[in-house]
Order: structure tokens, then sequence, then C-alpha cells
């Protein structure tokens, strides 16, 4: 039987377990800056959609956060 500490690293855990929702807030306001960029380097209007998709999804993230900061 494999472990949990075996599995991931310390650092990894303690962001998985500790920060999970930061780090995805985190993730889709990089990734949306990416799919931006990439969709005005190219003119294409599709990666400009998914970027505004994952602007969309960071904002609701934000306020869930910000929310479920001040509750607890």
């Amino acid at each position: 039987m494999i472990k949990k500490d075996q599995v991931l690293p310390e650092w990894r855990r303690n962001i998985l377990e500790k920060h999970l929702l930061t780090s995805l807030i985190a993730l889709e306001l990089v990734l949306s800056v990416i799919f931006f960029t990439i969709s005005y380097v190219n003119g294409n209007i599709y990666f400009k959609g998914v970027g505004v998709g994952l602007l969309i999804a960071w904002v609701t993230g934000l306020i869930a956060h910000i929310i479920k900061v001040k509750l607890i």
C-alpha cells in the first residue's frame, strides 16, 4: 500500500490541501492571459473566446474566495 507521503512531495501536498482555491484562481488568470495573447498574435477569435471564458471563471473564483475568507 502506498502512503500519501510517498506519492506527493510536502510542498505540493501543502498547496493542494491548504491553498487549492488560491492556486486555481492564479492558474485561471495566467491561462486567460496566455489565451488572450495567442488570440491577438494569431487573430483567432476562438482563442479569444477561451480567454474570455477563463476570465469569467477567474472573476467568479475570486468572488468565491473573498466570500469564503470573510465568512470564515
